[in-house]
């Protein structure tokens, strides 16, 4: 019999590829599917089998697995940070968990989750084990590199990025003319971009007049935990940031999985974004512009 990976699917297009990349392998693929965020389109993906969870049901996942042979699992996929907050109605094991923690940000909830499924014998892997060719590569990935004023917004912005991840508010700032327009919260990136685009709007006129202004900076966390909520773009990602007028979009390299890259960086050229990815470094820059 083939070995078994559990998978714990999200939203988005992440999830399909790595039950695809998986099945390629060799892997039967078993799929915890969450009610309110996987796409339904994964019961035709070809999966050993898929089961449905609503968020809290931690009992019931670790039995799921456990009954089917789950000893390796990936989590793949983003799960919206209010929809962690607002939509779990936690079983006793989640309950348990939640009273225990110190801190109710993503990385202390999902990292006690995956404290929890190694001690029952299951073995959370990272994220981009199987998807490591498509992690931001090191340079200039657009046709186009980025301009001056996108060079000093990409300093600013990643000082500022890499000192907001630290504490696991949001890994996305948005900058325009080395000022913080927008930080990513809770309500993610694509908001917190289309967010920068109608206040810069609203203080400009015309967002054409943003096109080589507005930029768009991702990182990962200091000690971003591989296993989940590694930073994502795709193609949601450049119309998003087309239809907020920016024109830049600075990347950690190596720590960023870039989905359909051929496609995102067609479509980037295409609306003469520039998309850049530089080497991480441990150490955090000062945020003085």
């Amino acid at each position: 019999m083939a070995e078994r990976l559990g998978l714990i699917a999200g939203n988005g297009k992440f999830p399909f590829l790595v039950l695809d990349a998986a099945r390629a392998r060799g892997y039967e693929v078993v799929v915890a599917a969450i009610r309110e965020e996987t796409d339904p389109a994964i019961e035709q993906r070809g999966a050993h089998s898929v089961h449905w969870f609503s968020l809290g049901e931690l009992s019931r996942l670790i039995d799921t697995f456990k009954s089917e042979g789950v000893h390796e699992a990936i989590m793949a996929g983003q799960v919206k940070h209010k929809q962690i907050f607002s939509a779990i109605k936690p079983d006793w094991k989640l309950a348990k968990l939640l009273l225990s923690l110190t801190t109710r940000n993503t990385d202390s909830l999902i990292g006690a989750v995956a404290k929890v499924l190694g001690d029952e014998g299951i073995h959370l892997q990272n994220s981009t084990t199987l998807l490591e060719p498509m992690l931001a590569p090191v340079g200039v990935l657009t046709r186009r590199a980025p301009e001056d004023v996108e060079l000093t917004n990409i300093t600013y912005g990643r000082a500022v990025a890499h000192h907001v991840a630290r504490f696991d508010i949001g890994q996305t700032v948005v900058i325009a003319e080395a000022a913080c327009v927008a930080i990513e919260a809770m309500e993610g990136t694509d908001e917190a971009i289309l967010r920068a685009g109608r206040l810069m709007q609203s203080l400009h006129g015309e967002a054409s007049t943003l096109s080589r202004s507005l930029t768009v900076v991702k990182v990962a966390k200091p000690n971003q935990d591989m296993r989940f909520d590694v930073p994502v773009i795709g193609l949601h990602t450049i119309a998003t940031m087309k239809e907020a007028g920016a024109s830049c979009l600075a990347l950690d390299a190596n720590k960023c999985l870039i989905l359909e890259r051929d496609k995102v960086i067609a479509a980037a050229d295409e609306a003469g974004i520039a998309i850049v990815a530089e080497e991480v470094t441990h150490a955090i820059p000062s945020v003085k512009a």
